[in-house]
């Protein structure tokens, strides 16, 4: 896949576009969750001339891109597993974006970054609760160490209050929400993915994507609560929640 020719550009255009549409099945008011994330991370780097901003588990390059739109100084580097979908987002971004492929939470998976200072702000959105307990604790230490004094972790992610019952509520919450807003008609993961696989100019980019599988999924059962502990025995200082709707929410860890 030519990354420069304009009829990759135009395809990589219309994958995103149809990723952008998938997503919101996934996430409730999946704009207005971003939005929140780029008023904390430009709140944090103001009067930082050259920010530098890392996206966790980027895919295509949807929170990145919106950060750089709102932060145009600032260097945004999306980080993914996934070859097909950074592809994508290097011909569909351009240089706006800087993309770099690691699994997050491997042994020296920020070394793959080359990082030259310290992060500004590091975010993510539904991406960190495919990680073990313990890679979640290694990663967020990790992350504890390179973002400097006063940056800040921002999470997106679907996070289980302590009660069970609350719990119950809150996924009825979200499920409600996501159908007066008709994101539940938007096709769906396994939808995109055969789209994928059925367009020829993809074939190249699919056959790094099958051997360089995804790894396994770990999954945790840590609860709101258990996050922020997790966050705070990592080494940050002021963590909470600065927005949710149903079981979604925004966390924030200033280091």
């Amino acid at each position: 896949m030519n990354v420069g020719s304009a009829g990759t550009v135009a395809a990589a255009g219309r994958w995103v576009e149809r990723w952008e549409r998938q997503q919101q099945r996934y996430a409730i008011d999946r704009e207005e969750r971003f939005t929140v994330i780029s008023d904390v991370v430009e709140r944090v780097t103001a009067g930082h001339p050259a920010p530098l901003l890392l996206d966790l588990g980027c895919g295509p390059g949807s929170l990145a891109a919106r950060l750089a739109e709102r932060m145009p100084a600032a260097e945004v580097v999306g980080v993914d597993a996934d070859p097909l979908l950074l592809e994508l987002g290097r011909a569909h971004h351009g240089p706006a974006l800087r993309f770099a492929e690691a699994r997050i939470g491997e042994p020296g998976w920020l070394d793959i970054l080359v990082l030259d200072r310290p992060v500004d702000a590091a975010v993510s959105t539904t991406a960190l609760h495919y990680l073990g307990e313990d890679t979640l604790r290694r990663t967020y230490e990790e992350l504890a160490e390179r973002i400097r004094p006063g940056g800040v972790l921002v999470n997106g992610d679907h996070l289980d209050p302590d009660s069970p019952k609350v719990h119950e509520l809150a996924v009825d919450i979200g499920r409600r929400r996501a159908e007066r807003q008709q994101a539940l008609a938007h096709e769906d993961w396994e939808s995109w993915w055969s789209g994928v696989r059925a367009d020829p100019e993809l074939t190249p980019l699919l056959a790094t994507h099958d051997r360089r599988a995804h790894p396994h999924c770990e999954g945790n059962k840590l609860t709101l609560t258990d996050h922020l502990a997790l966050l705070r025995e990592a080494g940050f200082e002021h963590v909470g929640t600065v927005w949710q709707f149903g079981n979604s929410h925004v966390v924030v860890a200033v280091r």
